[in-house]
């Protein structure tokens, strides 16, 4: 079947129509990763978009019942070069066009994704539609148009949880505020003897400090920062009264409370290839990446905070120290999933915080 992917600067392309036919609006954004679809898929950071994958083959492993970062997919939308039809591996369950179907997500392969790419590299994330079927390419660029924006929604009460959730039985109290948490995070903690206690996003400080927990985490998730202000009113309140640790949108979140500000990149990062330099050990890690927003640097208070990682492709904050409290952040994924963990001894960073 024929389908289209329609961008708001008038840009159409046309290819074929895999997974679910239904229509679906969405900020259009690219991810450079080479594996891990089914992980980017179920992400809840990429709630609200049309991901692009730039690798040219999808779909050769199919999918399975274990690579799953949240408990349903999240994306709006799904687009690839080449669509496998014939997956092979020992843990394929079904395959990539199966599961897009089951879960509602429209798919469009057969186009030139490098084109796509540089057009939303040169000229920023877009809105756009992905439709099937017989369509008319004016009319997809007018529903792209008056899509809603990334910017301002919060994305963060359609993905966190509803109720508290307990995960492991160690001896170390940690309060993760789901904010979109990748599973990976959970499983992390636990891998270090934690009972982690997952919050809802809106959960005030002091039902938090409630837990009596030795820290608590502030997880990935999508969209824009300042449409979360219920949680940066959260953070501030447990500054000073516990050891936080923040991973990507909850590092921006930590930000805002520290008296920061962010802002809107133009293309974002979105991969499982980006180097980051450690400011203090000089080390480079190679780091998975899923954030439109970053923290301006020039707006943090230069006497309680430093900043501790830095994007070697464009110079951008990945990461936060405060000077004076045991609290720190880091923009990209220190669990990776997909992509390599390099840094996933920041985990353990967080665990000797705690003592």
């Amino acid at each position: 079947m024929r389908a289209y992917l329609a961008l708001e600067d008038g840009t159409v392309f046309q290819g074929e129509a895999f997974g679910s036919d239904v229509a679906q609006t969405g900020e259009v954004v690219f991810n450079t990763g080479m594996t891990g679809y089914q992980k980017i898929l179920t992400d809840p950071s990429y709630c609200g978009q049309i991901v692009v994958l730039t690798y040219p083959l999808i779909g050769n492993y199919g999918t399975n019942n274990d690579d799953f970062e949240s408990k349903k997919p999240w994306v709006r939308g799904f687009v690839v070069k080449e669509l496998c039809d014939y997956p092979s591996n020992w843990r394929h369950v079904m395959k990539l066009d199966e599961f897009c179907r089951k879960y509602g997500i429209p798919g469009l392969t057969g186009i030139d994704t490098r084109a796509l790419t540089r057009r939303l590299r040169n000229y920023g994330t877009m809105r756009g539609i992905i439709a099937a079927g017989e369509q008319d390419p004016d009319k997809l660029v007018k529903a792209a148009q008056s899509a809603p924006s990334i910017s301002g929604q919060d994305l963060v009460r359609v993905v966190s949880t509803r109720q508290v959730e307990v995960w492991g039985e160690g001896p170390t109290r940690i309060v993760v505020v789901d904010l979109g948490a990748k599973y990976n995070i959970l499983r992390s903690l636990i891998r270090r003897n934690c009972t982690v206690y997952l919050v809802p996003a809106w959960t005030t400080g002091e039902e938090i400090l409630s837990y009596q927990p030795d820290g608590v985490v502030l997880s990935n998730g999508p969209g824009d920062p300042k449409s979360v202000m219920y949680a940066v009113e959260t953070v501030r309140r447990l500054l000073g009264k516990v050891p936080i640790m923040g991973i990507c949108l909850g590092h921006q979140i930590l930000a805002l409370a520290m008296g920061g500000d962010t802002y809107k990149l133009k293309f974002g990062h979105r991969g499982s290839n980006h180097p980051v330099k450690d400011c203090e050990t000089g080390r480079v890690y190679i780091t998975s990446q899923n954030h439109s927003f970053a923290v301006e640097e020039r707006s943090l208070p230069e006497s309680e905070v430093v900043v501790s990682h830095r994007n070697l492709n464009d110079g951008t904050v990945e990461g936060l120290r405060h000077l004076k409290l045991p609290v720190f952040s880091v923009q990209f994924h220190p669990e990776g999933a997909p992509g390599p963990m390099d840094s996933g001894n920041l985990f353990d960073r967080f665990m000797e915080m705690l003592a």
